[in-house]
């Protein structure tokens, strides 16, 4: 009788013990943190998705934006609480590299090949490309002619009229200063952009990259250096922009995603990740951002130009020279 018990109580403490995990072997409402520099529409459809696939994890999907999380993945390294990076400027990542796990069991051959990088310690996440985006109903209202080049957005009449995003907090502004260094010389670039800063609207250079998509919706500028893809986004749901490239090109980098060091020992934030590469970001290319990545990608966007005219960016992933760039800006 007394073993009869004894059997019946290792039985129950088993039924408890599966009771507390998700199939006797992970730990239910298991917390996955994943920081994201992404817009919050574009978060938001992640964080559904990842929910709805992984009921048994507590999803923590944090937006942030890309200087924020460049920095706190420069201070913390792999002792902070994220698990994953699933939308980052590459240049950090890359400066940041040996805070991420090589990826050895992510499947790279869906990328394009040119995409790949050689350490494999983050996978493509957005090819982002720049634009001028210009509200024509606006300048026509003010009796402002439609800009032809950057050097057009200098005269006064523009003052007040044009939002970029700052360098130094925004990947998106880095790509414009990086652009004109390379088209101008860094000394003509920075004498370029201290003279623009005079037209400014609101209180200046945003911090985010969004930030001259916003300026646009709430017409308190009607001509921002953005993200195309966000501008087409705006234009199929109804807004009035023109997505415009001056002579110089589109401006362009690449974000990425990975997975901080020693976590890619976790079962669970791998299986997170990997459905991050093969479902989740495709879904995202899907809705909101057609510059290809993957080499089967298919687009809903109805906006979106048929061909971005890609400027010259000529050193987008060395990091020094991003630095010294960044320091010499003053703004």
């Amino acid at each position: 009788m007394k073993m009869k018990k004894r059997i019946l109580s290792a039985l129950m403490a088993a039924v408890m013990c599966c009771g507390t995990f998700t199939g006797c072997g992970k730990k239910e409402d298991k917390t996955i943190t994943i920081y994201s520099s992404a817009e919050d529409y574009r978060n938001e459809n992640a964080r559904k998705m990842l929910n709805e696939k992984f009921p048994e994890y507590k999803i923590n999907l944090v937006d942030i934006d890309t200087g924020a999380l460049a920095a706190k993945l420069a201070a913390e390294g792999t002792s902070g609480d994220m698990d994953i990076i699933m939308e980052l400027e590459t240049t950090y990542l890359e400066k940041c590299k040996d805070s991420l796990a090589t990826l050895d069991d992510v499947d790279f051959s869906v990328f394009e090949d040119s995409l790949v990088p050689e350490e494999k310690k983050y996978t493509p996440w957005v090819l982002m490309s720049g634009c001028v985006i210009i509200n024509e109903k606006m300048l026509e209202e003010k009796g402002v002619a439609i800009p032809k080049s950057y050097d057009d957005l200098l005269k006064p009449e523009y003052k007040g009229l044009i939002s970029m995003p700052n360098p130094k907090s925004s990947g998106t502004g880095f790509i414009f200063l990086l652009n004109m260094v390379n088209e101008r010389g860094e000394d003509k670039a920075f004498e370029y952009f201290d003279k623009l800063a005079e037209n400014m609207s609101g209180q200046g250079f945003t911090t985010s990259g969004s930030g001259p998509v916003k300026a646009l919706l709430q017409r308190e500028a009607a001509i921002g250096f953005g993200i195309t893809y966000q501008a087409a986004y705006e234009i199929d749901k109804g807004s009035d922009f023109t997505i415009s490239w001056f002579k110089e090109g589109a401006p362009y980098t690449t974000y990425s995603s990975a997975v901080i060091a020693g976590k890619e020992k976790d079962e669970d934030v791998m299986k997170v990740f990997n459905y991050i590469v093969s479902d989740v970001s495709p879904k995202d290319k899907e809705l909101y951002n057609p510059e290809k990545i993957y080499k089967n990608q298919k687009s809903e966007m109805k906006s979106f130009p048929e061909s971005v005219p890609y400027g010259n960016m000529d050193g987008i992933r060395d990091v020094a020279k991003k630095d010294a760039l960044l320091d010499k800006w003053t703004h």
